[in-house]
């Protein structure tokens, strides 16, 4: 069994760090504010604001920064200012021991994509794939997926109903929801952080790649099996893509498509999960069930 960290209860603390890309304090304002207006304290990690290169801080200070996050009894779950890169260059020197016998809630999408698959593969812990700090500004503390945010760090699970997409095939799923970042689930593949996909609904998204890169992506995944025998699959958004100057020949949705044409399980195309203000909170690990028809598409705890 999987399992979940308690909810946050008024009162409990927050930490926010920075374990991979460089983030300005000023950026996080508006989620430090927000969090104390929902009732938790907020402790502010060192490498939040701090920069080295592309980074927040450098390998040293990023991972004690986050283990000190992990260790601490007093924070009850870590949210990540943002993604970027630089997990996978710390990940084999983090020690979970004190985190697996009192799991906190770990926040973030992107690049903590490989803080999702280690926690999940070698703990059997939930974490969620959500919105980060920078999420918040520009009004989005007040959108419906920051909302959902609150609900979930609180003890409520979601439960969404999306919009229909032509390519989707219809069907229902149900198994543990595991996924992210498609560039880094390939990289991550091969390694002790790699997840088993067999009878789960695998979720995917992305943003910035060539259309290329995204078929190579998919291909290494198809090969390796994490494709084959899914019980469902979901595909979020994939933005900011892009051609190379011979046109690749196929739309981003298509060429997806194409690397599980041979396979018989549902696939709910557009969820509004990835690099958009559109990015509902997945608890990654637990059970769902992906309901995908003609008339509507629903997903829930199972």
């Amino acid at each position: 069994m999987v399992t979940i960290p308690p909810p946050l209860l008024p009162g409990d603390t927050v930490g926010i760090v920075c374990p991979a890309g460089y983030m300005s304090f000023e950026k996080a304002q508006t989620c430090i504010t927000t969090l104390k207006e929902w009732g938790y304290k907020v402790k502010i990690g060192k490498t939040l604001g701090k920069q080295h290169h592309y980074f927040a801080g450098t390998d040293e200070e990023r991972l004690t920064d986050l283990q000190t996050m992990l260790d601490d009894p007093g924070v009850k779950a870590v949210l990540c200012g943002r993604g970027g890169y630089g997990l996978s260059r710390i990940i084999d020197r983090l020690d979970f021991s004190v985190f697996a016998q009192n799991p906190k809630w770990i926040i973030g999408y992107s690049d903590i994509t490989v803080l999702h698959s280690h926690i999940y593969t070698r703990y059997n812990i939930a974490t969620l794939h959500s919105p980060m700090a920078a999420a918040f500004n520009d009004g989005g503390a007040e959108n419906e997926f920051i909302k959902t945010l609150r609900k979930v760090i609180s003890g409520e699970m979601p439960s969404y109903n999306v919009n229909l997409h032509s390519l989707n095939r219809l069907g229902v799923a149900w198994g543990p929801l595991v996924g992210g970042n498609l560039s880094l689930l390939a990289h991550l593949a091969g390694t002790s952080s790699a997840m088993e996909t067999k009878g789960k609904i695998l979720f995917i998204e992305d943003v910035g790649e060539y259309l290329y890169n995204v078929d190579r992506m998919m291909l290494q995944l198809k090969r390796t099996g994490m494709l084959n025998n899914l019980s469902g699959m979901i595909v979020g958004s994939f933005t900011e893509m892009k051609d190379t100057v011979i046109p690749f020949g196929q739309g981003i949705f298509d060429l997806i498509f194409d690397k599980v044409r041979q396979f018989d399980y549902p696939v709910c195309f557009g969820f509004p999960v990835g690099h958009t203000d559109n990015n509902y909170p997945l608890v990654h690990g637990i059970p769902h069930k992906l309901s995908i028809n003609e008339y509507s598409v629903m997903f829930t705890q199972a």
